[in-house]
């Protein structure tokens, strides 16, 4: 394949995932409990399935993210009452954060919003297309972290 057909596959694939990200980021945002951004969401999610505490930093990172961005989200689910922040006792000059029961309940509230949602979409599409999809996805994802 030449390089001019290599751009124009790569510029179609970057334009359907962003395409799709932005259509499932409008879709999410219409179903997530009221007051609940998916960065919120996201964070909720990422705390009660890793199961302890993590610092604002080790967040950032994981979401590739900066530190003010995740000092802002993490602000507003403290002041919900969604997430515990309390010092590292091992070194004051860090954070921990975890998740607190109101904000499983809100993950939980929030997962029970956008299943059907997503079930629904996936139920279109078949399951044997989304598991071919899949590997695809994450492979890429792999890529562009290492990059």
């Amino acid at each position: 394949m030449n390089d001019s057909n290599n751009n124009s596959l790569a510029v179609a694939l970057f334009s359907e995932i962003l395409t799709n990200d932005q259509l499932i980021r409008n879709r999410l945002s219409r179903v997530l409990p009221k007051g609940m951004e998916i960065s919120h969401f996201s964070v909720l999610n990422h705390l009660a399935r890793a199961g302890d505490e993590r610092s604002p930093a080790q967040l950032a990172k994981s979401f590739h993210v900066t530190r003010g961005a995740m000092t802002n989200t993490l602000s507003k689910l403290e002041w919900a009452g969604y997430v515990h922040i309390r010092p590292d006792w091992d070194d004051a000059r860090r954070k921990m954060v975890a998740i607190s029961p109101a904000g499983r309940q809100a993950r939980n509230a929030a997962i029970a919003a956008i299943a059907p949602m997503i079930s629904e979409l996936v139920g279109e599409l078949g399951d044997e297309k989304v598991r071919a999809t899949l590997p695809v996805l994450r492979e890429l994802r792999a890529k562009l972290e290492t990059g």
